[in-house]
């Protein structure tokens, strides 16, 4: 905000940047998962490793929560006053 951000804009930043890291947390789940599905098959009761509709309402449910977890801060960090940023540092 000291160099002329908007709180619109500073809360788009924050909250693109953890949607950033939730994609690639995202990514590392689904490549770990195809990876150890076989072998956590003996664990799962009535639901197959690989079942499409369980890994997409997972997924939406993780990301869902992982995007609402960001906007908290990303608020703050917009109602935040620039001098009180700065004297912090």
């Amino acid at each position: 905000m000291a160099l002329g951000a908007t709180p619109a804009r500073i809360v788009s930043l924050v909250v693109c940047q953890s949607i950033r890291l939730t994609l690639v947390g995202v990514l590392a789940g689904q490549f770990g998962l195809l990876v150890l599905g076989r072998s956590l098959s003996s664990l799962l009761f009535g639901v197959r490793p690989n079942d499409p509709l369980t890994l997409a309402l997972t997924t939406m449910l993780l990301a869902a929560v992982a995007i609402l977890a960001a906007l908290g801060p990303a608020f703050r960090s917009a109602l935040l006053l620039p001098m009180q940023a700065l004297r912090s540092e």
